[in-house]
């Protein structure tokens, strides 16, 4: 995993994230996967820009999520690029559902607990504060006991 400075040609988001700084630097994260290794030399990586690192990627699937995360350095944009998604939040104990259509887009305020569902084949695009991410399994429709690990992970 490697912060790329200027990347001349086209990347795909669905691979190779951009991560957002300070400074207003972009830069793609070439060699990026969801392993606890490269997740751990991410976050050392942009450790420098602190709460105001954002990750910028796609994401596509199908079907509900299987857990629910928070962000407490900031807060998360959630954009649906095709099919529908539905934003599940849990705010002081009470369930907010939110669908999205394409083009449509929701907020995930920061420290506020979230599962994303995807109704069929479906696409979104999130922008994450990163630092201190939390992930829960999902269990029901509530977060679960606190069986949380850090990391940048997003997911949306």
């Amino acid at each position: 995993m490697r912060l790329v400075e200027h990347q001349a040609e086209a990347l795909d988001l669905r691979t190779t994230p951009v991560h957002l700084g300070r400074g207003s630097r972009a830069r793609p994260v070439e060699g990026f996967a969801w392993d606890p290794e490269v997740l751990q030399a991410y976050t050392a990586a942009v450790a420098a820009d602190g709460a105001e690192g954002r990750m910028v990627m796609i994401f596509d699937g199908e079907g509900p999520g299987d857990h629910w995360e928070s962000h407490p350095a900031g807060d998360e944009l959630v954009v649906c690029l095709t099919g529908s998604v539905t934003v599940t939040r849990e705010v002081d104990g009470v369930s907010d559902r939110v669908v999205l259509g394409p083009g449509e887009a929701t907020v995930n305020p920061a420290g506020v607990w979230h599962a994303v569902d995807m109704e069929g084949p479906a696409s979104l695009l999130s922008v994450t504060a990163t630092l201190g991410t939390d992930h829960r399994p999902r269990s029901g429709t509530r977060p679960a006991g606190d069986l949380g690990t850090t990391g940048p992970e997003d997911g949306a």
